[in-house]
């Protein structure tokens, strides 16, 4: 809802028919008040805001930091405009009142009236923890709380919690109190096709592990329904305003990365970050990392699981370092003024002065500009001694000797082609990875041309950083070209204007100096490559259903994140492929040591009665999984049925959720094609981290036997926030 306007409603309570006790002026008077002066503060900001912006927008764009600084400023003043023009009212989440009797507002970001009164604390500040981190054994030094339930911009409901005998006295005729929490009464309520926003629900437990701080790895261990993507997604928020190191958005430095398991996942949670007025983090799939990712299928498991190791991703560092070893013989070049000798040590020092991490492509032209200050300093006792450097260096690049001898010797390089080579040259994978046996060589071999497969891309991933662009190195090759190409004219030029200059001054010969010289190129004119906003470093990497990564795979992100800060979230219990290790031992092995252990153990989303169906079928296959308890009763229990009744028990369902109320999903009936866009059909693998109201397995046996198997049905089950149906 935007701020009101003359047309606009008059109070922010919409509360239905069955809550008009909770209309009644004494308990929402204060709150009324409140809102209005929010909605007049929005209304001042979002003209502010806009006046602001465009000053920035007009101010010159300068070069550096300057530059720098206007285009964060302008993205700071841009994120918070829509923010306050997405929301109005609904801006607050709640309230809560302390021993001072005077209550305190939480919102989704702070906002203060124009006389600096403050009327919302953004609630990622330390002083709106209380409003989710009280519990009745830890008050925090609340009194009360009053949660508020949004729908479209009005209060549908709220709820009143006390905390002490002195604050349920105080609030005697003047609160609403329920059996049941704000966040309880949420929980039954329908989905929808993107998750629904809970931040006003936010609880104890979830909030601790949200406002953890940034340093080394913390992992969230939770089985389903405990809130980990929820958690996921409010600490990324949280970090970027509460830790200064993640929020530099520079070019390729700091910021946020968020990895979910699969495209649904990202498409579901697409909402929760944009609706805390969060947009400057990153999100993608593992396989958007490569931009081989969007076409890769399946790999075979057998060689799936060695294409997993991290050593076989290391191997990528040999692969590319055959290219850069320095001709073992000498060269002679010819130049319009004298040939000069190219030695093999004069190779090997060229060859030595990329400094250490330099992308391959990239340290080419460093080689180069190293072998050129080489033969330049032996050409100086030569004809070349009185012809300008830049011609000299020019006519060295142009030397096909030279360059033959070079590109032979350090090539440009592709990612895809180095990988296809180590699959294709059993000779260039024997000397990659020599710890390989035959057998698993030939397994690894496949003809030239083959589609790219999941588990090639952590070596894609491995071979284009290693490398770099090279059409980079190609553009700064024709750029640096055209420049020498601009600067030969440009003699020209100026040799013709002293020639012809008759002045007693003689004011055309201050061409020659370097000042005006160079202020006759113009470096803006060099057109420069988008970066890759995927490639990072980033400050922070948030990973959720992390327990599915492989060693391999784990390299991708580490890359990414020189720091080691990062928040992995998943369950051992839902690994398909098994996970025997402690989440400690896993990371270690992966490159992680500083590692935190938190867990969530309630199931919020989850009913019971789905959870006692559930539980016995993980428990089959891993005794100790970590199950969460459930908290509440559906009253609805699991159905039994035959593959027949598919469309019938969808049907029925649709009508009696008529309106567009609630989602469900069919899963394991890869050829059902659903008659209503509130209905999906998934495979198991890619229904983690969704939910749905309505949940219908279609033959779960066929999910597969051992670990997988099981897993796929614990998940398929546990997505069911309402119904669950078996079909058999």
């Amino acid at each position: 809802m935007t701020p009101r306007t003359p047309s606009a409603p008059t109070s922010a309570f919409a509360l239905p028919t069955r809550l008009a006790a909770k209309s009644d002026p004494t308990l929402i008077a204060r709150d009324e008040a409140h809102f209005a002066a929010v909605a007049a503060s929005i209304e001042h900001s979002v003209a502010d805001l806009t006046d602001r912006l465009d000053e920035a927008r007009r101010a010159p764009g300068g070069s550096g930091t300057e530059a720098l600084e206007r285009d964060q400023e302008v993205h700071r003043l841009s994120a918070r405009l829509r923010t306050l023009r997405r929301y109005g009212w609904d801006l607050c989440l709640g309230r809560m009142v302390t021993d001072a009797d005077e209550p305190v507002y939480v919102g989704r970001l702070g906002l203060t009236d124009p006389d600096g009164r403050r009327l919302l604390v953004d609630w990622r500040s330390p002083a709106a923890e209380p409003f989710f981190a009280a519990t009745l054994a830890h008050p925090l030094g609340l009194v009360s709380r009053r949660r508020y339930r949004w729908t479209n911009g009005r209060i549908t409901d709220y709820w009143d919690e006390a905390f002490t005998t002195e604050g349920l006295e105080g609030l005697e005729g003047n609160a609403a109190l329920d059996d049941d929490s704000a966040f309880i009464a949420s929980l039954g309520t329908s989905r929808s096709p993107r998750m629904r926003d809970v931040l006003g629900t936010i609880q104890s437990d979830q909030d601790a592990i949200i406002r953890a701080g940034s340093r080394g790895t913390l992992v969230v261990d939770g089985g389903p329904g405990t809130g980990k993507t929820v958690v996921a997604l409010h600490r990324s928020a949280y970090l970027l305003y509460a830790d200064p190191r993640l929020g530099r958005t520079g070019h390729r430095r700091g910021g946020v990365l968020f990895v979910g398991p699969h495209r649904p996942y990202l498409a579901y949670v697409s909402d929760v970050l944009p609706s805390l007025g969060e947009d400057g983090v990153q999100t993608c799939t593992l396989a958007d990392l490569v931009p081989e990712g969007g076409t890769a299928v399946p790999e075979e498991p057998a060689v799936a699981a060695l294409k997993s190791s991290a050593a076989l991703v290391g191997a990528i560092e040999q692969a590319v370092a055959f290219y850069e070893e320095p001709p073992a013989s000498g060269l002679s070049v010819e130049t319009p003024w004298a040939d000069v000798r190219v030695s093999t040590a004069d190779w090997a020092e060229a060859f030595g002065a990329p400094e250490p991490g330099t992308p391959h492509n990239e340290a080419r032209d460093q080689v180069w500009d190293a072998l050129l200050d080489i033969l330049v300093d032996k050409l100086a006792g030569s004809d070349a001694e009185d012809a300008p450097e830049a011609q000299v260096r020019a006519a060295l690049r142009r030397a096909p000797a030279l360059v033959d001898a070079l590109g032979g010797a350090w090539p440009l390089l592709e990612h895809t082609d180095v990988v296809a080579d180590l699959w294709a040259v059993p000779a260039y994978l024997r000397m990659c990875a020599p710890w390989l046996t035959d057998a698993e060589r030939a397994a690894l071999r496949r003809p030239e041309g083959s589609p790219w497969t999941t588990a090639d891309l952590p070596l894609l991933d491995a071979a284009r950083q290693r490398l770099g662009d090279p059409d980079a190195a190609r553009r700064r090759r024709r750029q640096e070209a055209q420049r020498v190409a601009d600067r030969e004219e440009m003699d020209a030029v100026v040799d013709h204007l002293i020639a012809s200059d008759d002045s007693d001054l003689m004011i055309m010969s201050m061409l020659r100096g370097e000042d005006l010289r160079g202020a006759l190129d113009d470096p803006s004119a060099v057109p420069e490559a988008d970066p890759d906003l995927l490639a990072g470093p980033f400050a922070h990497v948030v990973v959720d259903e992390a327990q599915e990564l492989t060693d391999a795979e784990w390299q991708m992100l580490l890359a990414r994140c020189p720091s080691r800060s990062f928040t992995v979230v998943g369950d051992r219990a839902q690994a398909r492929h098994g996970f025997t290790e402690s989440w400690t031992e896993r990371l270690a092995r992966a490159g992680l040591d500083r590692v935190t252990l938190a867990s969530l153990t309630v199931n919020y989303r989850t009913p019971e009665e789905v959870m006692l169906k559930a539980e016995p079928v993980i428990r089959a296959a891993l005794p100790d999984a970590n199950v969460p308890t459930s908290i509440r009763r559906s009253g609805i229990p699991v159905h039994h049925g035959s593959v027949g009744d598919l469309d019938a028990i969808v049907d029925a369902w649709l009508a009696e959720h008529p309106d567009g109320e609630g989602v469900a999903c069919v899963i394991g009936a890869p050829s059902y094609v659903p008659a209503s866009a509130r209905v999906r059909s998934l495979s198991p693998e890619l229904v983690k981290g969704l939910e749905f109201d309505l949940v219908v397995l279609v033959e779960p046996d066929a999910f597969g036997e051992g670990i997988t198997g099981a897993v796929d049905r614990y998940v398929a089950m546990t997505r069911a926030t309402g119904r669950l149906v078996i079909l058999v």
